[in-house]
C-alpha cells in the first residue's frame, strides 16, 4: 500500500469533480430521446469521436494485459491483438460510410434493415441480450478486475471498495449524461490517461534499479523479450503469434472495439458522427493512436518490472496480502506504479481512474442502447415514450454495472477473459464482412454461426476434450484450436445459407438502396428489377478495391510507424530510419488513394 499526498489527493479529487460536473452538465439535453441519450443527435465531429475511441480502449486491464503477456512471451506477443489493425482498416475505408448510410441507431437494429421477418426479429432481440448484456458484463468484468488489482496493491483495497469507490462515480455520470457526457468526458480522460502513462514509463525506466532504457535492454531478464517479431526458428511461437492472427484470426473473431466489418461501440461512434466523411476520420485517427503509438508506454514498464519483479513469487513477496486467486505476471504494472514520486503518482493514479471510467461509461451506454433499442422497445412496450425509452436506459446502466461487479469477483485475469471472447466469436466475422456484399447471406447464415461457435467453443473449453484433440497429448497442437473452430462454423454457415430461403427481394432492395454497397456480389437482386425500379446510384464506381488497396496502404503505415517508435526506443537507428521512410512514403500514397474514395474530411 502507498501513501498518497495531498497533492496526489487533489488530483484524483478533482478529476471526479470535473467528470462528475460534465455528466450533471449535459444531462437536461441529453435526457430529451433516445437519439439524443444514445447517439448525441449524430452531430459530433470526427475529433471528438476519434479521441473517444481511443479513450474507450485504454482500460484499466489493458495495461495488465499487455503486462501480462510481455513478461511472459515478449513484445512479439502482442501481435495477439495488433493483428486486429486489419479489419480496424477496413472499418475505416469501406464500413465506415456504409455504417453511417444506414442511419440506425445501434449496429443491432441493422439485423431488421438487412434482413426479414420472424429470423431477423429474434436475431436482433438474441443479440441484443447476448453482446449487450451477457458479453457485455463479460467485458466490462475484466476492466473492473484490473481496476481490483490495481487498488487492493496501491491503495490496499478490498475489492468491494474498489467497485463501489470507482463503480459508483461511474455509473452516475454514465446514467445522467448519456452517451454526450460519455464522450465529452472521454476527451479528458483521453489526455489524462496518456499523461499518466508517458510519465510512469519515463520514470520508471529511469529508476536506479533499471538504470535508464540502455540498461533496461541490455538486462539479462529483458533481452530476450524485445523482439517486435516472433522468433522465426521457433515455430510454434511464429505460428500462435503472427500466423495465425494475422492470417484466420482477424477477419474470422469477434472482439468489442475489433469487431470484423465494424459494430458494437465503435459504429456507436460512427453512427453518431456527422456524416461519413466524419465517420471515417473519426475511425482512421482511432486506429493510428491505438496501434502504433499507445502500446509503448505500457511495453517499457512491462519490460522494466522483469528487472524489479522478475517473476510471481516475487509480487507476492513485495504484496502478500493479494489473494492466491488474484496473483499473476499482470499483478507487475500495478506493482510498479507504486514507486512513483508525489504528484506523478496522483496523475497516473487519476490516469488509471480514468481509463477505468472511459471504459466503462461506453460500455453502459452502448449495452444499454441495444437493451433499451433492441429488446425493450421492439419486444416490451413499443409505443413507449422517448422520456420513458431514457428512464430504461439509465436503469439498465444500473443493473449492467452490477452485474459486471459481481462476475468480475470471480475472475483470474485479463488473458483468461480475452481467450474466452475470442473462441466465443471464431468463426463469426467473415459474415460480418460479406453481409453488406453478398446478397445470398441471411438470417440463418447468421443465427447459425454464432449459436455453432458458442456450442464448439464450449465443448473445447472443457479441459478433457480439449487435451484429446490439442495439446503434446492430443492429434494437433494447441495453436489448432482456433482454425478448427473458425473452420467447423464457417463450414456449417455456410450450408445453412445455401439451403434455407434467400431475403425476399423488397428487403434486398430496400438495404441495397438504403446503403449502395454495390458490387458484383448484388447484380442478382439488381437485374430482377424492372427498368422503372432502377436503383440510382450516388456513386457508380465500385469503391471497395480502392478501400482494400488504401487498407494495405495504411497497414504498411500505421505498422511503420509501430516498428519505427521501438526502434528508436531500442536505439537501433538504421532500422528506425528505415521504417520511418516506409511509413511516409506509405502515408503519401495513401493520401492520393484516400482522395479517390472521398474522404474530404475537414
Amino acid at each position: 500500500m502507498i501513501n498518497l499526498s495531498t497533492l496526489d489527493y487533489v488530483l484524483i479529487i478533482s478529476f471526479f469533480l470535473i467528470t462528475l460536473f460534465i455528466g450533471i452538465y449535459v444531462s437536461k439535453k441529453s435526457g430529451k430521446n433516445a437519439t439524443e441519450y444514445f447517439l448525441s443527435g449524430r452531430n459530433m465531429p470526427w475529433w471528438l469521436l476519434g479521441v473517444s475511441m481511443v479513450a474507450t480502449t485504454f482500460s484499466t486491464d489493458t495495461p495488465n494485459f499487455v503486462t501480462d503477456i510481455v513478461r511472459k512471451d515478449g513484445v512479439s506477443s502482442n501481435w495477439m491483438w495488433w493483428a486486429f489493425l486489419i479489419t480496424g482498416l477496413l472499418t475505416v475505408f469501406i464500413y465506415a460510410k456504409l455504417w453511417r448510410k444506414s442511419e440506425v441507431k445501434t449496429d443491432i437494429e441493422f439485423y431488421e434493415l438487412r434482413y426479414g421477418g420472424k429470423p431477423a426479429k429474434f436475431l436482433r432481440a438474441f443479440r441484443a441480450l447476448y453482446l449487450g448484456f451477457l458479453f457485455n458484463i463479460f467485458a466490462m468484468a475484466g476492466v473492473t478486475l484490473a481496476a481490483i488489482k490495481i487498488g487492493s496493491i496501491m491503495l490496499g483495497l478490498q475489492p468491494w471498495e474498489t467497485i463501489i469507490y470507482a463503480g459508483t462515480v461511474t455509473v452516475i455520470f454514465s446514467a445522467i449524461g448519456g452517451f454526450k457526457g460519455v464522450v465529452y468526458t472521454d476527451f479528458i480522460l483521453f489526455f489524462t490517461a496518456m499523461a499518466g502513462a508517458i510519465g510512469a514509463a519515463y520514470y520508471l525506466v529511469n529508476l536506479p534499479e533499471v538504470g535508464g532504457i540502455e540498461a533496461l535492454i541490455a538486462h539479462k531478464n529483458v533481452v530476450d523479450k524485445l523482439s517486435i517479431l516472433p522468433d522465426f526458428s521457433n515455430t510454434e511461437a511464429l505460428i500462435t503469434l503472427l500466423v495465425i492472427p494475422l492470417a484466420v484470426q482477424w477477419w474470422s473473431s469477434w472482439y468489442p472495439g475489433a469487431e470484423p466489418g465494424g459494430g458494437g461501440y465503435i459504429a456507436q461512434r460512427m453512427l453518431a458522427a456527422k456524416d461519413e466523411n466524419h465517420a471515417i476520420g473519426a475511425t482512421f485517427f482511432f486506429n493510428i493512436m491505438h496501434y502504433a503509438l499507445r502500446p509503448w508506454p505500457w511495453i517499457l514498464v512491462a519490460l522494466a518490472s522483469l528487472i524489479i519483479f522478475p517473476d510471481v513469487s516475487s509480487i507476492q513477496e513485495a504484496f502478500p496480502n493479494i489473494s492466491q486467486d488474484k496473483l499473476g505476471d499482470d499483478l507487475a504494472y500495478s506493482a510498479m506504479l507504486t514507486k512513483l514520486p508525489s504528484g506523478l503518482l496522483g496523475l497516473v493514479l487519476a490516469s488509471l481512474i480514468a481509463a477505468y471510467m472511459s471504459t466503462i461509461s461506453t460500455h453502459l451506454n452502448w449495452g444499454s442502447s441495444y437493451i433499451v433499442n433492441d429488446f425493450y422497445k421492439q419486444h416490451i412496450k413499443k409505443d413507449a415514450s422517448e422520456k420513458h425509452l431514457v428512464s430504461v436506459g439509465r436503469i439498465s446502466t444500473l443493473v449492467l454495472m452490477v452485474f459486471s461487479a459481481v462476475f468480475a469477483l470471480y475472475l483470474q485475469n485479463a488473458k483468461q477473459l480475452f481467450d474466452i471472447i475470442i473462441m466465443f466469436g471464431a468463426g463469426t466475422g467473415l459474415i460480418f464482412i460479406l453481409r453488406w456484399f453478398w446478397w445470398r447471406i441471411n438470417a440463418w447464415s447468421e443465427i447459425s454461426a454464432m449459436l455453432v461457435s458458442g456450442i464448439i467453443s464450449l465443448v473445447f473449453s472443457s479441459e478433457n476434450i480439449s487435451s484429446l484433440f490439442f495439446g503434446e497429448a492430443g492429434i494437433f497442437p494447441i495453436w489448432f484450436k482456433l482454425p478448427v473452430i473458425v473452420f467447423t462454423t464457417t463450414l456449417i454457415w455456410l450450408i445453412i445459407t445455401l439451403i434455407t430461403k434467400p431475403e425476399k427481394q423488397e428487403v434486398l432492395i430496400k438495404f441495397y438502396h438504403k446503403t449502395q454497397p454495390g458490387g458484383p456480389g448484388w447484380l442478382a437482386v439488381l437485374k430482377k428489377l424492372p427498368k422503372s425500379e432502377k436503383i440510382i446510384e450516388e456513386n457508380k464506381n465500385w469503391n471497395v478495391p480502392s478501400g482494400i488497396l488504401a487498407m494495405l496502404l495504411g497497414c504498411i503505415l500505421i505498422y511503420s510507424c509501430l516498428f519505427a517508435t521501438g526502434y528508436w526506443i531500442y536505439g537501433k537507428t538504421t532500422n528506425a530510419i528505415i521504417t520511418s521512410l516506409l511509413a511516409v512514403i506509405s502515408g503519401l500514397f495513401l493520401t492520393r488513394i484516400w482522395k479517390k474514395i472521398k474522404t474530404n474530411i475537414f
